[in-house]
């Protein structure tokens, strides 16, 4: 197999892939996207992410990793000519770690709850998802980005989600600008990235996709 084949399974819509997506872009690597149909799994997806059967999965030279922050990390330390997304400290790379964690735990669910719940559990599910991205704003401080003057991990793990913010928006009625003005500040800075802008999926196309499972699931 020739060196440094790459390819990667994804859906255009997903925040976890557009981490991947925009790892790839960061370091300059030539890859091949695979849209998959998550109604419709490829039986090549189910072979290569046989435990959780999800999206993204990066394929180099013909072995699998899985787990978007899995992948950023594996991005990072095999592309190691570009930039590095994490810092060489021990401190600061544990630091790296636990935010994009927090990430990771904290905002799909709290997103999601934005478009599928109504009337009181809405209302909580606002509450709960601006609580949230205050800590985020808090841990960003003054910073140009997490990790300081450099575009890096953190900022990879949660600017995919600003691609769904119009659509958490539009069906919750609220404004995170208003509450996390700073928050919204470092996510123009970053969309300033060609790799950031050229990554991140439509916020339009988002919306239609979030009213096409509401119908789906009878969600009014």
């Amino acid at each position: 197999m020739a060196k440094d084949e790459v390819v990667l399974l994804d859906a255009y819509v997903s925040m976890f892939g557009m981490r991947v997506r925009l790892a790839l872009a960061e370091k300059g690597v030539e890859y091949e996207y695979r849209e998959e149909d998550l109604a419709n799994k490829s039986p090549l997806l189910l072979q290569m992410n046989p435990v959780h059967k999800k999206i993204p999965v990066l394929i180099h030279n013909g072995k699998p990793v899985c787990e978007s922050l899995v992948i950023v990390q594996y991005i990072d330390e095999v592309w190691k000519d570009k930039s590095p997304l994490l810092p060489s400290e021990p401190y600061q790379r544990a630091q790296a770690r636990f935010w994009a964690d927090y990430i990771d735990k904290k905002i799909y669910d709290a997103g999601r709850k934005l478009w599928t719940t109504k009337g009181e559990e809405l209302e909580s599910s606002k509450k709960a998802f601006i609580e949230i991205m205050k800590v985020l704003e808090g841990e960003l401080g003054d910073k140009s980005y997490f990790g300081g003057e450099n575009f890096g991990f953190v900022d990879v793990a949660l600017i995919p989600f600003y691609s769904w913010f119009d659509a958490y928006e539009t069906c919750a009625n609220f404004s995170v600008e208003e509450h996390c003005p700073k928050l919204i500040a470092w996510a123009k800075r970053c969309m300033e990235r060609e790799t950031v802008s050229k990554s991140l999926a439509d916020p339009k196309k988002i919306y239609d996709f979030v009213l096409l499972m509401k119908k789906k699931f009878g969600i009014e």
